[in-house]
């Protein structure tokens, strides 16, 4: 894809001044500006690191991590919704050409992005919820969700306004097959992701 990237207009950022004061004080925590609010996610616990690690195979084995595309975790992305909002998915697919898309505060252009994924942690209706808002209004074509809390797979596709037109929820037993729009054909093995998100005293 190529597209000019989004400039931001400048001005005062109490929320991002607040939104980097809480990271220095709280190292490990995710602070994200979304609908105007400071959404404060705690450390990931091994469970969410080890199912985000079984992630990541599929989409290389896939070639996404190539010439046309990245697999990257932890970038933020610049949502449309208000001067400072941004959310920081727990992996992104995006154009290979990403550095390009610099908006500001560590933040790029969602137009980069072919997909975004999260791992539901204790704050889930965030992921389940808010998410699904913020990414659609940012016109993210994929939005996939490791849903801890209910073990289900979600896959949200044709973002219109502020929801997805399309939501599949899939459960253990299934192998799901990601929209070829994001640039090859990955295939998740439902189960196996979930049982890797599991914490010991969920089996």
């Amino acid at each position: 894809m190529s597209a000019a990237a989004v400039e931001r207009p400048f001005g005062a950022r109490p929320l991002t001044v607040l939104a980097d004061e809480i990271m220095e004080r709280r190292p490990g925590y995710r602070v994200e500006i979304i609908g105007g609010q400071i959404l404060v996610t705690p450390s990931p616990d091994a469970p969410h690191a080890r199912a985000l690690d079984r992630l990541r195979d599929p989409f290389a084995e896939a070639g996404l991590a190539g010439s046309e595309t990245e697999v990257l975790q932890n970038i933020s992305i610049w949502l449309p919704d208000g001067p400072e909002d941004y959310a920081t998915p727990d992996l992104s697919v995006v154009d290979a050409d990403i550095d390009g898309y610099y908006v500001e505060n560590n933040a790029y252009d969602p137009v980069a992005f072919r997909l975004v994924l999260e791992v539901t942690s204790s704050n889930w209706k965030i992921d389940l919820q808010t998410k699904v808002t913020a990414y659609a209004n940012a016109k993210v074509p994929v939005y996939v969700i490791v849903d801890r809390k209910h073990q289900r797979l979600h896959v949200l596709t044709d973002p219109a306004e502020d929801e997805y037109a399309n939501h599949r929820v899939h459960a253990p037993g299934e192998i799901v097959t990601l929209p070829e729009s994001i640039g090859a054909k990955v295939t998740l093995d439902v189960e196996k992701i979930l049982k890797a998100g599991q914490r010991t005293a969920d089996s």
